[in-house]
């Protein structure tokens, strides 16, 4: 990374994001030789991502080719207003994790099951399911990234703004909020 002072170490902070990050980017190569990048939902189980998908398709035709992938998340933070007479004060506040692994499409039905329970419990908490059946099981494509390398990016401004980016965080705000110079 070019401004190490911007690089996240702290894994748990990397994962915390990655839990709290609604959609991710699958980055594969497709047939043709050229990086796909997909959005998808997902959910995370320790070094593990999940995502569902069709039995068959792009997605898993890539991964079969090679199983080599890239994941992105980002989290939009705050955007800084700019003002008539220095719009360059303008700035996007964020964090950011790439995550480089080995996709595999799973077909054991015990991780199948640990896949859509950490999936319904990032999309639905609080909800009690009472399971899936073994139709749905059978139709429902799973797909897991084990983390080989996971690294983490952010701008959260300088002085009073960083302050700011960091209260919004922690107030549990609605993101992205706007900020303006005092």
């Amino acid at each position: 990374m070019r401004k190490p002072d911007k690089r996240i170490t702290d894994s748990a902070l990397l994962f915390a994001l990655l839990d709290r990050s609604p959609v991710g980017r699958l980055g594969t190569i497709s047939s043709d030789g050229w990086p796909m990048i997909k959005p998808l939902n997902f959910a995370r189980d320790g070094w593990s991502l999940y995502f569902h998908c069709a039995l068959e398709g792009e997605k898993l035709d890539d991964i079969r080719r090679d199983s080599r992938v890239c994941f992105e998340v980002d989290l939009p933070i705050a955007y800084v207003q700019g003002d008539t007479e220095n719009p360059c004060r303008a700035e996007y506040l964020y964090r950011s994790v790439i995550i480089r692994g080995r996709a595999t499409k799973v077909e054991e039905q015990s991780e199948k099951v640990r896949a859509l329970d950490c999936l319904m419990g990032k999309y639905q908490p609080g909800v009690t399911f009472s399971g899936y059946s073994d139709d749905k099981l059978r139709i429902t494509g799973i797909v897991r990234i084990d983390i080989d390398d996971l690294s983490g990016k952010e701008e959260l401004g300088k002085g009073e703004l960083r302050e700011q980016a960091l209260q919004a965080l922690k107030s549990g705000a609605p993101l992205p909020v706007v900020l303006e110079y005092s």
